[in-house]
Parts: structure tokens; sequence; C-alpha cells
């Protein structure tokens, strides 16, 4: 068993392109009613995943701010207060498990640090009590 195993496709994983705006990326998490997702560079490289809280805490330090001018505020400007540690997909089980006890889903990587996807915390859960004895 390992980490692409339970990878879902980058083709198939909503996520943020670094360039994008704070209501860009609003707007995506709002359509997909989504919580956090995964953020890429320009060349497809992980850079980390934006969270709703994430925006929460930013609207807090800026009590001022309007959702129009989230039009004007460049995504990589909203501090990240949770890292979702990715896993290479030649990883381990045991790293894909203790990244999956913390985060709902876990971002991979391959050897060079490209965004190949994702592993679902359910889809392992899932998996692993299907294989249970009773």
């Amino acid at each position: 068993m390992n980490v692409a195993f339970f990878l879902t496709p980058k083709s198939e994983v909503v996520h943020l392109k670094e360039d994008m705006t704070l209501r860009q990326a609003l707007e995506k998490m709002e359509y997909h009613r989504y919580q956090a997702v995964p953020i890429i560079d320009e060349a497809g490289k992980y850079i980390g995943v934006l969270t709703e809280g994430d925006v929460l805490w930013a609207m807090k330090r800026n009590p001022k701010l309007s959702f129009l001018d989230t039009e004007d505020i460049p995504l990589m400007e909203i501090p990240r207060y949770w890292t979702y540690r990715p896993v290479a997909v030649d990883e381990s089980m045991d790293s894909l498990i203790q990244a999956a006890a913390v985060q709902s889903f876990i971002p991979v990587v391959d050897d060079g640090g490209y965004f190949i996807g994702i592993a679902k915390r359910s889809d392992i859960l899932n998996y692993l009590y299907g294989h249970l004895q009773l």
C-alpha cells in the first residue's frame, strides 16, 4: 500500500493559483463549499492551503475591509495560520496516516515539490475501517 493508492489527482481537485485575488479565492471556495483549498504557484508547485479561518483572521485585523475591497488584495498577502504539510507520493503510509490525524486532506507532491493531488482523510479512514477484522 502506498500514498498513490489514496490519490485524488490534481485534475479533480479544486485549487487556487498564487496570483489570484482574495475575492477570486473566496468565490471559488463558496461555489465549491470548501473550507480549505490548496494553493499552487504558476509552475504547479505546492505553496500551502487557504482556510476560511485565515480569511476571518484577516478580516478581524482589517475591520473596515469590505467584500469589494477583496478584489484588490492579492491572495498571497493573507497570512496562513495552519500548515498543511504535504507528503511525497513515495513516502510511507506512516507519514500519510500521521498527517491525516491532524488534516482533513493531505496535499501530495512529487519529488520536485509539484502538486499532484490530495489524499482525503475520509478515504483513508474508510479503507482502514473496511479492513478491520471485527
